[in-house]
């Protein structure tokens, strides 16, 4: 690479940064509501949760079932200190907690990381699983720590105001987690560019040659299970300070998979992919479990569909796709694109109308057999309705099939003509 070039790339970098940092700025002007402010603190903290998570499955292949021990234990530690020090002199400076929480995860990482970092592989994942359940069942057997089924409440408004913040008012808990969330982001990134960020990715890919050449793997991961564990910590702080009050939930299974799931969505491959997964995240669990009593049935369908057809994840396909419009050939793919988005709209209003006329019947048939779903009535008594949506649902699938076909095709011929430019572009003196 040219200097001209490097010097680029590095603008280019640093103008990406400002423009993250300011998208955080201005989005509680955009989006004021009380609901809103909470999504976004939500949002800043599952983007830190969910790369923290990535630095082990994304960069170190450490597929973790068991990820919200460091961020619950974190939130129970940040929680009992807010609560020891709200009362002390001097007192702890509530802009510190998530600090307090973030050495707590990583000490656990210290402790549970030097036995699930000794294995690799299936074993590392039922290790965490096993460590997981554990943590899960404690919680409801040490109440004196956990709270018991109410878990532990605290007060965030302590001690003098400074500057005018008593973080009381959400958005000014918003401010805080965005700083919080753009040191994060920018420390764990520059992590991925030090030599034992490439020395995970090495071992993540051959452990065996990281070895040979004289590292110790088991050291590596241990290592980054321990700065990963320091991070979910920091997030699991930050919780505990936008709730005021953590329970046995943040240790259990489902959170877990949260991480696992939507970090897998967004794209492990790519950095900024867990950031668009914990944007999804809290979409999903805020907003569409609102509308629907099926959405942990649409996650499910949309993550079979992932591993299916995309298994890079959401950046894996705005990447490719960046690379196919700087070719010019963006145009190409326009009809095929097209046709997909119309049949997977077809396949989606089919799939979904016959999951929510299940859902009425089984749960709320004291109100009739009538449903209304997007502005149309469907009676869930009448076969007439339940044949008509089958068929309907089949001939979308059809469609969609046709569709993805012709988009193959196409796709292949667009990179073939890249590829050919490339092998042209090169044998030209």
């Amino acid at each position: 690479m040219s200097a001209t070039s490097y010097t680029g790339a590095r603008w280019g970098s640093v103008w990406l940064w400002l423009a993250f940092a300011l998208v955080m700025l201005v989005m509680p002007r955009i989006f004021d509501s009380g609901l809103s402010i909470t999504m976004l603190s939500q949002m800043g903290i599952a983007i830190i949760a969910c790369l923290s998570y990535n630095m082990l499955l994304g960069q170190g292949g450490m597929l973790s079932f068991g990820h919200a021990v460091y961020t619950g234990l974190g939130s129970f530690v940040a929680i009992h200190a807010l609560n020891a020090w709200s009362g002390a002199s001097p007192a702890l400076p509530v802009s510190l907690v998530p600090l307090v929480g973030g050495f707590a995860g990583m000490g656990f990482a210290v402790l549970f990381g030097y036995v699930t970092t000794r294995k690799s592989g299936t074993t590392f994942a039922m290790i965490t699983l096993g460590l997981a359940e554990l943590v899960f069942a404690m919680s409801l057997m040490v109440p004196e720590f956990f709270g018991g089924e109410g878990g532990v409440s605290g007060n965030r408004v302590v001690g003098a105001p400074v500057l005018g913040i008593t973080y009381g008012p959400a958005v000014q808990v918003y401010y805080l987690i965005a700083l919080y969330t753009l040191v994060c982001v920018v420390l764990m990134y520059a992590f991925t560019q030090t030599p034992l960020g490439r020395l995970l990715n090495a071992v993540r890919d051959n452990p065996e040659r990281v070895e040979f050449i004289g590292y110790n793997p088991q050291r590596i991961r241990y290592t980054a299970f321990i700065i990963a564990g320091f991070f979910a910590g920091i997030s699991g702080g930050l919780g505990a300070l936008n709730f005021e009050i953590v329970n046995a939930e943040v240790v259990g299974a489902a959170r877990s998979g949260g991480y696992l799931l939507f970090t897998f969505l967004g794209g492990a491959t790519f950095f900024f992919g867990p950031i668009l997964g914990a944007v999804l995240m809290v979409l999903a669990f805020v907003m569409l479990s609102e509308i629907t009593k099926a959405w942990l049935l649409y996650l499910g369908a949309v993550f079979m569909l992932m591993v299916m057809y995309a298994p890079g994840g959401l950046a894996s396909l705005i990447m490719l796709n960046l690379r196919v419009a700087r070719h010019g050939k963006l145009g190409a793919l326009s009809s095929v694109y097209g046709y997909l988005a119309l049949s997977g709209a077809v396949c989606a209003l089919g799939f979904s109308a016959l999951v929510e006329m299940v859902y009425h019947r089984q749960l709320d048939a004291a109100m009739g057999p009538m449903l209304r779903f997007l502005g149309t009535s469907l009676d869930t008594s009448s076969a007439v309705h339940w044949s008509g949506l089958l068929v309907y649902l089949a001939i979308g699938m059809l469609f969609f099939e046709w569709s993805r076909r012709r988009f193959a095709l196409q796709w292949n011929a667009v990179h073939q003509s890249m590829e050919d430019e490339r092998l042209r572009a090169a044998a030209t003196p």
